[in-house]
């Protein structure tokens, strides 16, 4: 079979990407909450126990947190992704990654309607200026841009560390 329709450049395709509504989901709670918070921290303590950097426990706790909540929110709504946050995460021995949990949780609580969750809440779970994965050159940028739930735990982000693909 040859293919017979139009070849568009990446300039059209883009311009159709950005004037096409995304459909609304409908969504399917049925399928619950897979992965929590704490099972993503008790991952992260595991890497820790292993070697593994600070740096490593953002990216496979706190952002693949953030991938699964953002997964159940398509799917369910607020109120079943705020499930993501139900169970504490146990303290792994990281200052900078228990604070980390928590700056998440409050910062999606806020920005979706949920309540916190109390655990979130811990004044113990704080650090004094963590950088996670953000490279020296945008730290500048960090202490100007990180969201008001993350700076009060002392952990600084840029606006684009919270971004996913």
């Amino acid at each position: 079979m040859v293919f017979q329709g139009e070849v568009l450049s990446v300039g059209k395709l883009l311009d159709a990407a950005r004037t096409t509504p995304e459909p609304t989901p409908t969504p399917t709670p049925s399928v619950g909450v897979r992965h929590t918070a704490a099972q993503n921290a008790e991952a992260c303590r595991k890497l820790l126990v292993d070697g593994e950097t600070l740096d490593a426990c953002w990216r496979f706790g706190i952002l693949q947190t953030l991938d699964d909540y953002t997964s159940v929110l398509r799917r369910g709504g607020p109120d079943l992704a705020a499930g993501v946050f139900d169970d504490q995460p146990v303290p792994i021995g990281s200052a900078e990654v228990d604070a980390a949990f928590a700056a998440l949780a409050e910062y999606l609580a806020e920005r979706d309607g949920w309540t916190t969750p109390l655990w979130a809440l811990d004044a113990s779970r704080h650090t004094s200026a963590w950088y996670p994965a953000v490279p020296a050159i945008f730290r500048a940028e960090a202490d100007q841009e990180s969201p008001a739930a993350f700076r009060r735990r002392g952990i600084l982000i840029t606006s684009r560390s919270l971004s996913r693909a």
